[in-house]
Formats: C-alpha cells, sequence, structure tokens
C-alpha cells in the first residue's frame, strides 16, 4: 500500500468515525488499533467489490465482512446485535436466501428485492428497518412478536 493510499484510507477511517467515538478514542493505543481495524476492513471490501458476480458463493469470510459492514453503518454495540440476531433468523446472513412462500429475497428478507449485491442488500434493509421500525433492536421485538419484521 502506498503512503498516499494509506492516507486516503486513514482519510476514509476518520470520516467514519462519529465525534462520539472520537472523544472516547482518546489514547493513542486504541486509536491506532481502530485505524488497522478499519484498514483491514476497507481493503477487503474494495477487493471484494473487484471479485466477479459469478463468485459470489457466501463463505464464513464473506459473512464476517457482511457483519462488520453492517456494525460499522451502525455504529452502536446494542442495535448491532439485534441487527445480527434478527438477520441470522431471516437469512443466516446468506445473499442469495430465498423464501419460496413469498418473493423475500437477500440478507434482509426483503419483498421484491432484486439486488444481488450483499452490500445494497444491507444498504436497503438498514433503510427499510429505519423506516418501519426505526432501529434493529424494535425490528427484532416485533419479529419475535410476529414472525416477521
Amino acid at each position: 500500500m502506498t503512503r498516499r493510499n494509506y492516507a486516503q484510507v486513514i482519510h476514509i477511517f476518520d470520516s467514519v468515525l462519529d465525534k462520539r467515538l472520537r472523544s472516547t478514542l482518546a489514547g493513542e493505543p486504541l486509536r491506532r488499533i481502530a485505524r488497522r481495524r478499519c484498514i483491514a476492513l476497507v481493503v477487503s471490501l474494495l477487493l471484494i467489490g473487484n471479485m466477479p458476480q459469478s463468485v459470489a458463493v457466501s463463505t464464513a469470510r464473506d459473512v464476517n465482512n457482511y457483519k462488520l459492514y453492517a456494525h460499522m453503518k451502525l455504529k452502536d454495540a446494542k442495535q448491532y446485535r439485534c441487527l445480527e440476531l434478527l438477520w441470522n433468523k431471516e437469512s443466516n446472513w446468506n445473499p442469495r436466501a430465498d423464501n419460496p412462500k413469498s418473493t423475500a429475497y437477500g440478507i434482509p428478507q426483503l419483498l421484491k428485492l432484486k439486488a444481488k449485491d450483499p452490500y445494497i442488500q444491507m444498504d436497503l434493509g438498514l433503510k427499510y428497518i429505519k423506516h418501519r421500525h426505526l432501529t434493529p433492536c424494535k425490528a427484532l421485538a416485533f419479529h419475535r412478536m410476529t414472525g416477521h419484521y
């Protein structure tokens, strides 16, 4: 990785961190650890983004990348845990999960979902949850009562 690319990755990392998280990372060692993890995530996302569409089989590494992506989108550990439980029940984080009883598809099991890209699926799923339930924990509570969200 060149120095310029490293600087770009650090800039992306700094823009992803919200102010509350930045204030809690006052110690330099924690900041370095967080930056290293973010760099690893960005590099893995770049590598996955360059993969051909036909190689979209979910492996354990893919699922971990999906979970990291969702965690970075939420920025709240409690809400992420609720989302993880919810999507484990719905699709087990499989972007090709298909419900034979309805038109639900993908990681979030949204009806009439056409997106094949798992990251777009997750973005749409998070948008749906925010619109319908406000938070993943409220969506999970609704799912526990009704069997869907």
